[in-house]
């Protein structure tokens, strides 16, 4: 048991995705008691056991479907038939849990905007990262929703990040030159998401130059910019509406995505 809930903690951690069955219920004779668990990570590859045989093939394969619907389920199996190829004579109810890691959010920049997308980030269910070199911006009475603040100059920052394909990345520095050098940093990420503020003029100079820099054209592509949906925003809190739902947007497209992907 204790092995698996270090898988599950690796698994979060990383990023990663798994399903975990547990037995809940038993009548009559079964393969294992109530509590036994299995861990089906999303490569196959399994951490435990419920009984093995054609009862776990089972539920391997409808752990596949809890990770693509992301939706928990509970399953009754009847093994008195010989079907089963486990004629224990008992019932087993089996619940199956999706681990998904939450989606982050790493805000570059403690400026007016940051304030808004990080209260809007939180409330829309992402952890907040928010990461500036001025303390008397990035801090906990500044930002008391987020869920880590990181004072550092950006290039010190950088290590300190978990970035994986459940991050997200906003980029609204206080000047082009930190821009730059968050982007650059950014687009060599697995990030699911990377938006960099400033007018088209603004960021073509800036691509210009990563790619001068050896960047492909690939990773320049898959930068949002101008960062956030066009709704013809002004405000310091409008534009960080059209930030956070351009977010939303991509990782509602990503998890039907996943919802559509046949095993």
């Amino acid at each position: 048991m204790e092995k698996i809930f270090k898988e599950i903690n690796e698994i979060c951690s990383e990023g990663g995705r798994a399903a975990l069955a547990t037995i809940v219920q038993v009548k009559g004779s079964a393969p294992r008691e109530v509590g036994s668990k299995i861990l089906i990570k999303d490569d196959g590859s399994l951490v435990g056991s419920i009984g093995g045989g054609a009862l776990e093939a089972t539920i391997c394969r409808e752990a596949m479907s809890v990770l693509r619907e992301g939706k928990a389920k509970m399953l009754h199996f009847d093994l008195t038939g010989e079907e089963d190829q486990m004629i224990c004579g008992g019932e087993m109810d089996i619940f199956i849990e999706p681990i998904l890691p939450q989606p982050t959010l790493y805000i570059f920049g403690a400026g007016h905007i940051s304030l808004s997308i990080s209260k809007m980030a939180k409330m829309v269910g992402f952890c907040v990262v928010v990461i500036d070199d001025r303390t008397e911006f990035a801090n906990p009475e500044r930002f008391p929703e987020a869920d880590e603040i990181v004072a550092q100059d950006f290039p010190s920052a950088f290590p300190k990040l978990k970035i994986n394909d459940s991050s997200y990345i906003a980029i609204v520095t206080r000047g082009h030159q930190f821009d730059e050098t968050v982007l650059e940093w950014a687009v060599k990420t697995e990030a699911r998401y990377i938006g960099l503020i400033g007018s088209k003029n603004k960021n073509e100079v800036i691509f210009a130059h990563l790619r001068s820099r050896g960047i492909s054209e690939e990773k320049v592509h898959r930068v949002h910019a101008p960062i956030g949906l066009d709704i013809s925003a002004e405000t310091p809190e409008e534009i960080a509406v059209s930030i956070v739902a351009e977010i939303i947007h991509t990782r509602r497209a990503h998890e039907h995505i996943v919802k559509t992907w046949k095993v």
